[in-house]
């Protein structure tokens, strides 16, 4: 042993010889926001069978109420036709002002005044762009029907396309019969025959936050028409309908409250499924996103839905503040990460995007944290492998709140954010590495 111990301090001489000495590694120092805990208060009193709020760039889960149970959905369905929908016209397949052909069957739904349409003759042509906007705006189901049909060929073959991307989504336990959230006995030749006629599309409340997160995040230009109050269709035709939007709580419309900007994003109504609304809202630039299921439907002028939401809107709102981390902040709990024969043992991180957490105003902001999980092509022994660039995103922060009962969507109790070294990770020379090794047997 006392051979080897000379052998070893003879190879410090050596390295620091011609290596020109050992590095330090570097410790990095930064303070972190600080936020804290929240909790699963139930003071909203949320009237209808389940709903959910949550942030609408993270799904922070902020209030929930029976949101893991699959219930019939109605026509909030053609939020998730819409964001297939406009896939198509973001890769070129469909175009605004290309015209589709209305077939029989399509005009025989369209033509049901029992049901919210706009009138779709049949042989004739509408634009991709006036069909999306009676489907969202008068969630004409005549409308997304044809809609559905120029994406994919058939209303079934769009159903297929609306299965695998609910799946994309992480929606979880969902039932799919058509594009629009009728029974299926209610869009006719459209359906299914080995499907009983009251069968209608369901899915849970998470999973209606799940779509509505993701359609905010990749196409937000859906608001550009979720917010429109009043539109004609066809204006100056023989098929000129005028069009209110069936969400009461946009500016100016029955069910409106000054305190809270709603701008989107479609009702739902069916016998089964009650009433039913998505909104959201933006406060300070502050969005979050609610779902309500099954409220009160007592005739066509109840607003239960709407005033459920604006209770749900209200309590957020009114009891919690935002921590906000901008990009090259850093998060306790991953400001470094070990690395691999580099020149430094450590390597500083910093997120590479910017994040907002929620936290109770009645709460102190002191519990924030982070664990960072690294991309396994660029690690070797569960360590940050040198060489790496400058700036280079090497994994993610998961970033959660002590004590938090909720999460966020998809049953986590952290959000995602990807982080970056600050500077280039070197690789050490062959000196120091051995030197390391030898130390390493000791």
């Amino acid at each position: 042993m006392k051979r080897l111990k000379r052998i070893a301090m003879g190879l410090v001489t050596a390295v620091t010889l011609f290596a020109g000495g050992l590095s330090t590694a570097v410790t990095p120092t930064m303070t972190a926001h600080a936020a804290s805990t929240k909790s699963t208060s139930t003071t909203v009193n949320l009237k209808a069978k389940a709903g959910i709020a949550v942030d609408a760039q993270t799904g922070q889960i902020l209030y929930s109420k029976n949101s893991d149970q699959a219930l019939p959905v109605a026509s909030m369905t053609k939020l998730l036709s819409i964001y297939i929908v406009l896939d198509a016209v973001h890769s070129g397949k469909l175009k605004w002002d290309q015209k589709i052909t209305i077939n029989k069957d399509i005009a025989k739904v369209a033509k049901d005044t029992n049901l919210s349409n706009v009138p779709l003759r049949e042989g004739h042509k509408y634009t991709v762009k006036s069909l999306y906007q009676a489907s969202l705006i008068y969630s004409a189901n005549g409308a997304i029907e044809a809609l559905g049909v120029a994406v994919a060929g058939t209303p079934h073959a769009f159903v297929d396309r609306m299965k695998a991307q609910a799946k994309k989504l992480g929606m979880t336990d969902v039932k799919i019969y058509n594009a629009c959230g009728l029974t299926n006995k209610q869009v006719g030749n459209l359906g299914y025959s080995n499907v009983k006629g009251s069968a209608e599309n369901e899915w849970s409340a998470a999973d209606q936050a799940k779509l509505a997160v993701a359609l905010l995040s990749k196409y937000p230009e859906v608001l550009q028409t979720t917010k429109i109050s009043k539109m004609w269709f066809e204006k100056g035709t023989q098929d000129a309908t005028k069009m209110d939007n069936w969400n009461w709580m946009l500016k100016g419309l029955t069910a409106s409250y000054s305190k809270l900007h709603v701008d989107g994003l479609k009702t739902g109504t069916s016998k089964a499924a009650g009433a039913n609304f998505t909104g959201t809202a933006n406060n300070d630039g502050n969005r979050i996103v609610t779902v309500v299921l099954h409220a009160s439907h007592k005739s066509e002028t109840d607003a239960a839905r709407f005033q459920q939401t604006q209770k749900m809107m209200s309590y957020v709102y009114n009891n919690f503040k935002t921590v906000a981390y901008k990009a090259g902040d850093q998060v306790k709990g991953a400001k470094s990460v070990t690395t691999n024969d580099a020149k430094e043992k450590t390597a500083k991180i910093v997120l590479s995007d910017g994040v907002k957490l929620w936290i109770r105003d009645d709460q102190v902001a002191s519990n924030i944290s982070a664990t960072t999980t690294l991309q396994s092509k660029l690690t070797k022994n569960k360590a940050l492998e040198a060489p790496v660039a400058k700036n280079t995103e090497v994994g993610t922060a998961n970033i959660s709140l002590k004590g938090d009962q909720l999460g966020f969507l998809g049953n986590t109790k952290t959000t995602k954010v990807p982080v970056k070294v600050t500077k280039a990770v070197e690789k050490a020379n062959i000196f120091v590495r051995m030197w390391r090794a030898i130390v390493s047997l000791f």
